[in-house]
């Protein structure tokens, strides 16, 4: 298990779109992605989830990568993180 702290950047959190490029990103990998977020825990592979999870800029994001390619999941996931999910 590799695990690391984000501060989402995103003006309006994340909303549909960087949503969307996050799940799709964790998606590519077969091992457990999930984002803890205060008390809550997302499936970092679900759009819907990851919407509903509200998270607002500013906000601390604990990515968990588990399994098999965490490394390289944990990798992309960081390079989205802090290039603002290219907004």
């Amino acid at each position: 298990m590799v695990t690391e702290k984000f501060t989402v950047k995103n003006e309006q959190g994340l909303h549909m779109r960087p949503a969307g490029v996050l799940s799709k990103a964790a998606a590519k990998y077969p091992c457990e992605v999930k984002l803890n977020v205060g008390d809550k825990q997302i499936n970092a592979k679900s759009i819907m989830m990851i919407i509903g999870g509200c998270i607002k800029c500013g906000m601390e994001v604990e990515v968990v990568c588990n399994g098999e390619q965490e490394t390289e999941c944990l990798a992309e996931l960081k390079e989205l993180f802090l290039s603002g999910f290219g907004e």
